[in-house]
């Protein structure tokens, strides 16, 4: 560029003028988009994929109903037993220790558990579809 020109804008055009806009189009009877798409959908692989949430909400509810109903013992247990309330460990009531240190561990089993099943469950879909 030691000609004294300023670029491919040339030496007359300032160098914060906007690019030109060029319109792109198809040509005249050319399919727009459809060349990648599939015919429709496959009506095995909608039974598979319905079966699979089926199965993952069915494990997620009896879960989530088995954890409620652990709560509601505990809730029950507090409650029809007062004596409860008079067992201390390190001055803490025994209830306070069963809610905030037992519930976690059994947290964790059923989330460990849950995931478990269901990644068993996704392998048995896969199997299934071939994906």
């Amino acid at each position: 560029m030691s000609d004294g020109s300023a670029g491919p804008t040339g030496p007359d055009t300032p160098a914060s003028a906007a690019p030109v806009r060029v319109r792109v189009t198809a040509p005249e009877g050319a399919p727009l988009g459809l060349a990648g798409r599939r015919p429709g959908p496959d009506p095995a692989a909608e039974f598979y994929v319905a079966s699979l949430i089926r199965s993952q909400l069915r494990l997620s509810l009896s879960v989530a109903v088995g954890f409620l109903l652990l709560l509601l013992c505990l809730a029950v247990m507090v409650a029809t037993w007062p004596q409860i309330h008079e067992i201390r460990i390190l001055t803490i009531p025994l209830p306070w220790i069963v809610l905030g240190i037992g519930v976690y561990p059994i947290i964790l089993l059923g989330a460990f558990l849950y995931n478990r099943v269901s990644a068993r469950y996704e392998q048995r879909y896969r199997d299934v579809t071939g994906e």
